[in-house]
């Protein structure tokens, strides 16, 4: 049985999602799940590319043992050395660095000659490994690539020291067939291919990233990248949880192993999910919530007599087993904190009591408590970072005249001083929006703005997410209320407050050089 390793990259690849923007905090959650999970190796970020994506890289890297945890860096002698300072402190000290090798790439991004490119790839893997004892070079768009090209820079990079050689569909071009078969081309032609990891990596563009994963692992490929749910740049990535189900499905066919426990698959996508604000599509394979969803009625009566007629994944499986729920205002703390630990939580006294009382309150307000929203009470008490909060939401009054709603808000900021503003809107969201953005005085740009239902009933929970723009920089916000339109409110506040901290981190860290 073959073991196929798997490198996640929701931290970096799916973190360049557009609409994505998650805190070292919120980075640090997903990586230790991700290592529950079993994933092999985590991409943690791009250390070179900001103060904070390094910082949260360093605190994944020093926090993560039983996970790789890597980071990517051009073929730039910067890159390379700020990514071992904040990687050096892990487990086994791991780099992933790239450079383009496809004609159209070379010519009109990086405007050098095949044989500059070489010698950039074997001089950054050299200086890589002087680092690290781990080192993966990436061709990136590869399928796109000229062949015996490939074959050339392969034998020079395996020569210079790297350990695994990856081979990216960067833009989702190419099929199952002629993915597979530049792995065997590959795998008969390069030099020392043999002694190093080959690794697969694929985009969605065509949405044939699974199935050419599958194709890789079918010709040689001893580890497979992608992220959870898919997410990533444009049409988005591997699907790691529907890889790893199907090499357990399959296993008759493909006779491989991932390590992958499957059972934590569902926590993994739901927090994945909440926290980047990304919803997953309802049909979406292994994860969605019309996976084990049956309307038609011959499935209906199938399923009846034999689950195995129409469902060949259990819910069993992803860990996606209903749980009766018996909490509620009357439970005690000792019931809510043992209901915690049970859905794999591990939270500070101190988060605890805090989400107890987040639950007390909810519970006064709502007949029944789900999972979904215990989920979430949970999740945000997790991922507090327990900075001081720029702006806090008060009071929200909205009143109609004429049909024309006007909103006022009041907020609390760190000097202890109210402040208060009205304004009108279309629409009471606008209102509240058109309110806010006079109270944190700055230019602020909608992107995106979507509430969705935690659980089901009339006094369900509403999530709201709002994406935006606070001085030209890109914040995302979200808070869940039974009250959707406080929860947009707070929302908005969220974003902003976020917004403000990662400014305070890159000036502490321009102080700090």
């Amino acid at each position: 049985m073959r073991k196929i390793e798997f490198f996640d990259t929701t931290l970096r690849d799916g973190e360049q999602s557009a609409g994505i923007n998650l805190n070292t905090k919120e980075k640090l959650e997903i990586a230790r799940q991700l290592e529950k999970y079993g994933v092999s190796i985590i991409e943690a970020g791009f250390p070179a590319s900001s103060p904070g994506d390094f910082e949260a890289v360093k605190l994944i890297a020093d926090t993560v043992k039983n996970s790789v945890v890597t980071g990517l860096a051009r073929s730039i002698k910067s890159d390379i050395e700020t990514s071992w300072e904040a990687l050096k402190g892990g487990v086994q000290p791991h780099l992933h660095t790239f450079i383009a090798t496809s004609p159209i790439h070379m010519q009109y991004k990086l405007n050098k000659t095949p044989e500059q490119v070489i010698e950039i790839a074997v001089e950054s893997v050299k200086l890589a490994k002087k680092y690290f004892p781990l080192v993966q070079w990436s061709a990136e768009d590869a399928t796109r690539s000229d062949k015996d090209f490939l074959v050339r820079i392969m034998n020079e990079v395996i020569k210079a020291g790297a350990t695994t050689i990856n081979i990216p569909d960067t833009v989702g071009y190419s099929t199952p067939i002629e993915y597979g078969a530049l792995f065997k081309y590959l795998s008969e032609n390069v030099t020392g291919i043999e002694k190093v990891k080959l690794s697969a990596h694929c985009h969605d563009d065509l949405g044939m990233a699974v199935a050419n994963t599958l194709a890789a692992i079918e010709n040689g490929a001893t580890q497979v990248e992608g992220t959870i749910n898919g997410i990533g740049e444009r049409a988005g990535n591997a699907a790691l949880e529907e890889v790893a189900v199907a090499l357990h499905i399959r296993n008759n066919y493909y006779q491989a192993d991932s390590g992958i426990l499957l059972k934590e698959t569902k926590r993994t996508s739901q927090l994945v999910s909440q926290l980047t604000g990304v919803v997953i599509q309802p049909n979406k394979a292994v994860v969605g919530k019309n996976a084990f969803a049956h309307e038609s009625g011959i499935h209906q009566d199938g399923m009846l007599k034999n689950p195995e007629t129409y469902e060949i994944i259990t819910p069993d499986l992803i860990g996606d087993v209903a749980t009766e729920l018996v909490l509620g205002k009357h439970s005690g703390r000792h019931a809510f904190f043992s209901r915690a630990v049970e859905m794999g939580f591990q939270l500070s006294e101190e988060k605890l009591n805090a989400a107890f009382v987040a639950f007390k309150k909810l519970a006064d307000r709502k007949k029944e408590i789900s999972e979904e929203d215990l989920f979430v009470l949970l999740t945000d008490q997790q991922v507090k970072s327990g900075e001081v909060e720029v702006y806090e939401l008060e009071e929200l009054i909205i009143q109609y005249e004429n049909n024309v709603p006007t909103s006022t808000i009041t907020v609390k900021v760190p000097s202890g001083e109210s402040i208060m503003e009205t304004c009108a809107g279309s629409g009471a969201v606008e209102a509240i929006f058109n309110t806010l953005e006079k109270l944190v005085k700055g230019e602020v740009r909608i992107l995106e703005y979507r509430v969705s239902s935690v659980s089901k009933g009339r006094d369900a929970l509403g999530e709201a997410v709002v994406n935006l723009t606070y001085n030209g920089l890109t914040t995302t916000g979200r808070n869940a209320s039974q009250d959707v339109l406080k929860a947009s409110a707070r929302a908005y506040i969220n974003a902003i407050n976020r917004q403000l901290v990662n400014v305070q981190i890159k000036e502490q860290a321009v102080v700090g050089q």
